[in-house]
């Protein structure tokens, strides 16, 4: 058979050859010319080519014999119904009085027996005509047909060099959108590129994402499916398998294909067939029991009434399609019913369509055939020819006729020039092919159903389909339930809906069928790609700590904001714990028990000393300065609590400065108490030590002491204070809510005083340690600074190093040990004798005199 190169060269030639005699005025036809099955004479005559046979002889080919005539049998009833309708339309428009008054339209109809060199023979036909003489003009003014993408482009090729406008009711490839490729044509069905693309949306819709395809080997198969794999890929959608399939294949191959079928895991076939393939397709699927999947096809065969739908119902029962819109058109059964050979006993064409419908011969001789009267009733016949009940590609043509004939309307009226000096008319009689182009571009008139007709910039229709389920009725009969829509004009997200409640799955089960590669990830997984495989194919990973997928299928886990952290499942975000050192909490509890413990108990050594005030053992501790270093440990204990609760701005503020002030007090009545210790046991002369440790110079230097303390926290805090701080790089599942020094030199400079004063103390105690006396204080005091020493020089590393609330635990440990190593050590010997030992209370006995 001929490619379409070859027959244009072929046409170029033969075209040439015609040329070059009608310059020497001798033109005349070679060959036989084409002769239409169907035609009438009319002042506007419009062209036709259905496949009216769907089975075509293939003569051999030659080089040194002319080829014999091809020729078509078995005859497409839907196709015949399609020609019908035509005809129907045009004596509509002929009787109207709005729409072309006075002028008749004729027609002419060729067959393109469903193949590419019939088809180019056939508009060679109609734009040549049946003369025997050559004529420059075309016989036809448009062009309705064909009902396949493919032939449709092979007329194309021919038709298009002399810009005659060709009208397509059923070619769907997106190709044919080319204007610069085909600038004269037009069709009423939308392009391939917007089915392509629904099928996509509703093959995600349901959550398929393992699918097997299978297409014609043709334009319309190749470019529909070819569109559709691009727009699944971005929905992520994998393609299983793709399978091409031709009516030409021989029949293992048709068996390979569905073997491949019933071989794969993936249960939803997406089918881009034309007629013809689906045909050979079933009957192969039939022969090997193929059921159980959903089918989800293309409008050239998922409402086709050309098909036997019973004999198929346990294939395709709960089969999905994208199909165009269904319309009535009136008296349309009424005539279909009126056709008989008896209207026109010469054509031949009649008689076969009436013998292949009631299966009789007008030849009595034929095979034993009943002959044929005429009388038969064609209301009793039900086949694709009389079904008007889904007028779908059919009100195509009828809409094709009246979108040719509002064209041929707006160019034969005369229109007014703005200037209202004269008009402007075409003559039917000087009207070329290449005028209807431009008019039929401009086209936008309303069908008395109230659908609006016109033309985008490409030549296609606004593309609006309904999603149409195979369903049994209570008959057992099959039908076409519409169960959505697509409408590629509204906004992306609104252009496809459905009802999944009315839908028919696969083998009429309840629930929607699964095709998935791999089972969906839950929330807290996400997708690894498994390698080899399509992307559908994946392992559920979980996500890690403080990452979150809360859908399922995800690819990538989500990390959460920086205050929040996964759930124990990782499907969402919370709110971190905030943590810090609580009441609440037990060790929050235990150590302002202990605080307050031990304020009450220098509270308690408080009002012992005062009891005691006057007896010697009190009066030789200084007691002033016991007293004040009372009230100073009493405030290092319960500085402590400032450290417990939620840190705020003057919590903050508080806890630091009150630690290095109390400390600083206690600090400087040690240093002033073990200053007087040394003055008094080193003196000479006992008379001398009153005015050389006076309570004025001992005020003077606690007071000193202390205000530079206080001084150095003034600072801090004018300069750099501490604040709360969210602390969210140490534990990234956590917040520590902890107070930010603001100034770590502040810090470490009240720190670094406590301890020089608290180094002074223990270096004099130190030297005084063992001085000969019964009561020797400066060696309580080596003991009290020796575990106050050590007790910081510990707190510093392990402060450093420890975690969250745990920093403020070792530092309120500190205080907490330090403050009760100092109360024991230098009021625990003292209590003892005092409470105990009431004996060795004496001035004799302290001296070490009493012997």
């Amino acid at each position: 058979m001929c490619n379409c190169v070859d027959v244009m060269l072929l046409f170029v030639l033969f075209m040439g050859a015609v040329g070059a005699e009608e310059d020497t005025g001798h033109c005349k036809m070679l060959g036989s010319p084409e002769f239409p099955l169907l035609s009438k004479e009319g002042d506007i005559t419009i062209g036709a080519v259905f496949s009216i046979h769907k089975q075509v002889s293939n003569p051999p080919l030659f080089f040194t014999d002319a080829p014999e005539r091809i020729i078509c049998s078995r005859m497409n009833f839907k196709e015949f119904h399609f020609a019908q309708t035509m005809i129907f339309a045009i004596e509509e428009i002929n009787n109207s009085k709005s729409l072309l008054p006075n002028v008749s339209i004729g027609y002419k109809v060729f067959d393109s027996c469903s193949s590419t060199l019939p088809s180019t023979r056939a508009v060679m036909g109609v734009i040549n005509g049946e003369g025997k003489t050559c004529s420059s003009r075309s016989s036809v003014h448009a062009i309705i047909g064909a009902s396949e993408s493919s032939l449709t482009i092979v007329m194309l090729q021919i038709s298009g060099v002399f810009q005659i406008p060709m009208i397509s009711h059923f070619a769907t490839c997106a190709c044919l959108s080319n204007r610069n490729e085909y600038p004269s044509f037009f069709r009423t069905i939308p392009s391939d590129y917007y089915q392509s693309r629904a099928l996509a949306k509703l093959v995600k819709h349901f959550g398929w994402t393992w699918i097997g395809a299978v297409r014609s080997d043709n334009d319309y198969g190749n470019s529909g499916m070819a569109t559709f794999i691009t727009a699944a890929q971005q929905q992520g959608i994998c393609i299983e398998y793709s399978e091409v399939i031709s009516r030409t294949d021989a029949s293992e191959y048709i068996a390979r294909i569905v073997r491949v079928i019933r071989s794969g895991s993936a249960r939803v076939i997406v089918a881009f067939i034309s007629q013809g393939e689906m045909d050979i397709l079933l009957e192969e699927a039939l022969n090997q029991n193929l059921t159980g999947l959903q089918w989800v096809g293309s409008e050239s065969w998922i409402t086709g009434g050309y098909m036997d739908v019973k004999r198929y119902s346990s294939i395709l029962t709960g089969s999905l399609g994208f199909t165009i819109r269904k319309g009535k058109i009136p008296g349309l059964r009424d005539f279909l019913l009126q056709v008989n050979p008896s209207q026109n006993p010469q054509n031949s064409l009649l008689k076969e369509f009436w013998e292949a419908t009631f299966g009789c011969s007008f030849q009595s001789s034929m095979h034993g055939q009943p002959q044929c009267s005429g009388s038969e009733k064609l209301e009793n016949i039900n086949n694709p020819y009389t079904d008007v009940s889904e007028l779908r590609i059919s009100y195509n043509v009828y809409k094709a006729v009246y979108t040719v004939a509002h064209a041929m309307h707006n160019m034969l009226k005369c229109t007014q020039r703005v200037e209202n000096v004269n008009q402007s008319c075409i003559w039917r009689e000087n009207l070329e092919p290449k005028q209807v182009v431009k008019y039929l571009q401009r086209v936008d008139f309303t069908l008395p159903s109230g659908e609006s007709i016109y033309f985008d910039e490409n030549g296609d229709p606004v593309a609006t389909y309904e999603l149409v389920n195979w369903q049994k009725n209570q008959a057992g009969n099959i039908v076409f339930v519409a169960v959505g829509s697509y409408d590629a004009s509204l906004p992306n997200r609104k252009q496809f809906t459905t009802n999944e409640i009315n839908i028919t799955w696969a083998a009429e089960s309840p629930t929607r069928p699964r095709s998935v590669c791999s089972d969906s990830c839950l929330p807290g997984f996400r997708q690894a790609v498994i390698k080899g495989k399509p992307i559908c194919c994946f392992s559920c990973i979980p996500c890690a700590a403080g990452e979150i997928s809360n859908s399922n299928n995800s690819a990538e886990c989500l990390r959460c904001s920086l205050e929040y952290w996964s759930n124990n499942d990782n499907s969402q975000c919370v709110p971190k714990v905030i943590e810090f050192l609580s009441y609440g909490e037990t060790m929050g509890a235990l150590l302002a028990a202990f605080s307050l413990f031990g304020a009450s108990l220098t509270l308690v050594v408080s009002c012992v000393f005062f009891w005691f005030r006057h007896t010697p053992l009190v009066k030789a501790s200084n007691s002033e300065l016991s007293f004040l270093l009372l009230f100073s440990l009493s405030l290092c204990f319960l500085c402590s609590l400032t450290f417990i609760g939620r840190p705020t701005e003057w919590s903050c503020m508080l806890r630091h400065t009150a630690f290095g002030i109390t400390f600083a007090l206690c600090m400087s009545c040690i240093l002033a108490k073990t200053i007087a210790v040394v003055i008094a046991f080193k003196a000479k002369r006992p008379a001398n030590t009153v005015p050389q440790c006076s309570a004025p110079l001992q005020r003077t230097s606690v007071l000193s002491c202390t205000l530079l303390q206080v001084f150095v926290c003034v600072l801090w805090l004018t300069l750099a204070p501490p604040f709360p701080y969210k602390n969210t790089a140490h534990a990234t599942e956590k917040i520590i809510l902890e107070c930010d020094l603001g100034s770590p030199l502040g810090f470490w400079a009240v720190l670094g005083y406590v301890g020089l004063l608290a180094v002074l103390c223990f270096i004099l105690a130190f030297l005084a340690r063992k001085l000969p006396d019964n009561f020797n204080e400066a060696k309580f005091i080596t003991f009290s600074l020796l575990i106050f020493c050590a007790v910081w020089v510990t707190f510093i590393p392990a402060y450093v190093s420890s975690p969250g609330k745990f920093t403020v635990a070792v530092e309120i440990f500190a205080i907490l040990a330090s403050s009760f190593g100092l109360l024991f050590c230098i009021f625990a010997p003292k209590c003892y004798i005092l409470l105990l030992k009431p004996e060795r209370n004496t001035k004799k006995h302290m001296m070490g005199r009493n012997n």
